[in-house]
Order: structure tokens, then sequence, then C-alpha cells
């Protein structure tokens, strides 16, 4: 895969942030799962590892201390917050379990979500005890209808959660809007942004959130087992972890008390090669620049659904006046496992979604399942032509 962004020769050396570390047999369009990292982020993980070896996992930690307080930074700089306001976790869901667990909720609140809440934020909010979790009202296209959801205000609303970008959808949800109306009802507003953060631009401050979670491995091209958690000033202030330990609370021999700044979601234990990686990922993105890969990735894409409307027996599942990255179709009588196999002994890497990774905005468009496509920087329109071109001779085989 060759990379097609505009570079200009003073800015060559963005090509390592833009190709992939090795090479990839075939066409790799699965970002929207893991992205596929780039060299920088090979050695940053790699090179922490020899020096573990070498000196002892302490040691080595001590020395990258100043690395690791400027990938904090880095972070801060891609969502336009503040460095006490960035933690990095393992993984999106244990970034979401945080900060839902740190709510304040009592019985009788309620939870307003999105029709395309992930399954496992779902899954986390059905144990909410005497808490209604409600989904918002959607248009036909399924973006959120935002004068249909001020109506559900109330003073018992009292978080409302929102995925900006769904896993099994290419729409984009207008998550400032949901920010807009969460401020009016004083509600606790947290994003789940795992396949936003990478794609699009991300400003906090103008999102309205209070806290947001961004997945490391996917859009960033970072190490699996790494998270972004942004929480606020604002959310620290009126809430606290439910189970931190030593290193995100402090004891005064009677009492615990949370950490001032967002770290005190951080445990004590946790992989720094993989969080100096996650630096190097930030560092990326920040270099190529956010405006940047959200022009290249939604060329991408648009590319992409305009080849599949093509074929026949396809039906492409996207809607939505602004679409991300991800594209998603099915093919007549071909399950999605199956096609997913044939497009992968092809040579076009994508993924098969099922309905529990949406399953409210699945069931109200008649889906079980879908194929996911998602491209990005690394791919080019040649790439967008073979993996269509190898769809066609999959849903026409029989």
């Amino acid at each position: 895969m060759s990379a097609a962004l505009e570079l200009s020769p003073a800015a060559l050396d963005l090509q390592d942030w833009i190709a992939p570390a090795l090479p990839h047999q075939g066409v790799y369009l699965d970002a929207a799962t893991a992205g596929l990292p780039t060299a920088p982020v090979l050695e940053a993980v790699i090179g922490h590892l020899r020096l573990e070896a070498a000196i002892g996992a302490a040691a080595a930690a001590a020395a990258q201390a100043g690395r690791l307080q400027a990938a904090y930074a880095a972070a801060a700089r891609l969502l336009g917050a503040e460095a006490d306001e960035i933690a990095f976790l393992e993984s999106g869901n244990r970034a979401l379990q945080s900060v839902i667990g740190a709510v304040p909720l009592v019985a009788g609140d309620r939870v307003l979500v999105t029709r395309a809440e992930w399954g496992g934020t779902l899954a986390m909010l059905s144990k909410l005890r005497g808490v209604s979790v409600e989904v918002l009202p959607t248009r036909g296209d399924g973006t959120l209808d935002l004068a249909a959801a001020r109506a559900m205000l109330d003073g018992r609303v009292r978080l409302v959660v929102a995925t900006w970008c769904p896993a099994t959808n290419g729409l984009i949800n207008p998550a400032a809007g949901i920010g807009g109306l969460a401020l009016e009802a004083g509600a606790f507003f947290i994003l789940d942004a795992c396949q936003a953060v990478g794609q699009l631009p991300v400003d906090v401050r103008a999102l309205g959130c209070h806290a947001l979670v961004a997945s490391g491995r996917k859009w960033l091209r970072g190490p699996r087992g790494t998270a972004i958690l942004y929480a606020s000033r604002r959310f620290l202030e009126r809430t606290a972890p439910r189970m931190p330990d030593q290193f995100g609370a402090s004891w005064d021999g009677g009492s615990w008390t949370p950490r001032a700044d967002a770290r005190r979601f951080e445990m004590g234990e946790a992989s720094v090669a993989g969080r100096l990686g996650l630096g190097a990922a930030i560092d990326g993105a920040l270099a190529i620049g956010p405006e940047r890969l959200r022009a290249r990735i939604s060329s991408l894409a648009g590319l992409l659904r305009e080849g599949l409307r093509g074929v026949p027996g396809l039906r492409v599942h996207d809607a939505g006046p602004e679409l991300s990255g991800i594209v998603t179709f099915t093919l007549d009588d071909r399950p999605a496992a199956v096609a997913q196999d044939a497009l992968r002994q092809a040579g076009v890497s994508l993924a098969a979604r099922s309905a529990i990774y949406a399953p409210f905005d699945m069931a109200a468009r008649g889906l079980t399942e879908v194929l996911r496509a998602a491209p990005h920087a690394c791919n080019d329109e040649a790439d967008i032509a073979a993996a269509v071109a190898a769809v066609e001779r999959v849903a026409t085989r029989r």
C-alpha cells in the first residue's frame, strides 16, 4: 500500500507517520478494528521492552518518565484539553467503565443514550440499579433528532452517553449538539469517541463533554491495550473513581483521597511500552494534522461507497448527512463471516460485525450483521479499486 496524501518536499518525513511499519500483503481496510501501526509506534514499543529487559521495568519507567509526560501533553493537544485532564487506560471499555462508574447516580435518575450506542456501553448501563436508560429519538437516517430529544429533558436526566461514530454504521452523530442538550439538562455528558479520534478533528471544549474516551488501536494506529481518557476539570470536581488503587488515591492515615488530576482513573500497574507507543501514535496524528486525516479518510471512504453501490447483490447501509470513514454493507444470501473469509482469501482485510455491537440501531434498520470496511491514510485509490473488484468477484461467485 502506498500513501497518497499530498506532502510538500519539506514534509516528506511525514511518510514515516503514514506508511505501515511492515509491508502488508493485500489491501487492509480494517482501521475501525485496529489500524496498522507505523514504524515510530513499533519502535517506541519494542525499544522500551528492550530497555526493560536490559535494566528492569522500574528503572526503564523512570528513565522514560519525560517521554511519558510528553505523551500526555500530546494527547491534550490532540483533544484541545489540558494535560491534567488526560489519563491513559488499557482499553476504551475500561475507560468507559471508569467514568460511567464515577457519576453519582441515584434511584430515579434518567440516563439518555443514542440509538447507535455500542453494545458494551449498554451492558454497563444495564447494571445501574434504579436508573432508567432511555434512547434518544432519531431521524429517518438514524442521526439524532435534536429537537425531539430536547422534549425528553427534565430535572431527572442525570447522564447523557453518546457514541460519536457507531461501529456498525458510517454516520457521524452531532456530538456538539448532544453536548448542548446535556448542558440544558444540567447532566453529565460522556462521549464515546473510540471510532472518532484519529479520523475526525476533536475539540473537547466545543463538544461540551465532561469526559471522552478514545481507543489507541483504531484510527490512531497505536498499540492494542491502550486508550485515552479525557476527564474535564469540572467532571473531576464533581465525581470520584469507584475503585481507585494506591496510584489513583492517597492515604492520610485515616482516609483515601483521589488524585486531583485525571490520572486518578489509572492503576499503578500498566504497560509503559504500550503508553509510549500510544504517545508515538498521537505524535503521528498531530504531525499529519487532524483536518488532513479527515479529508483523506473521507475521500477514500466515499470512493469505496461509490464503487460498492455498483456491485450486484450488495447493499450499502451507511446513512446520514455526514459520514465517517466506516463503510458498512451486506451481500445478498451471503453471511457476513463467510464473505469476510472469502475476501480475506482474495487479499482484502475487513471486519464482520454482529448486532451486539449496536443492538438498538441494527434492530431499527432490520439488520443482524454487516461487513465493515475502514480505509485509512495509508491506503490509496488503487487499494479501493482492488477492494471493490474483489468484493464483486465474491458477490457474483456462486
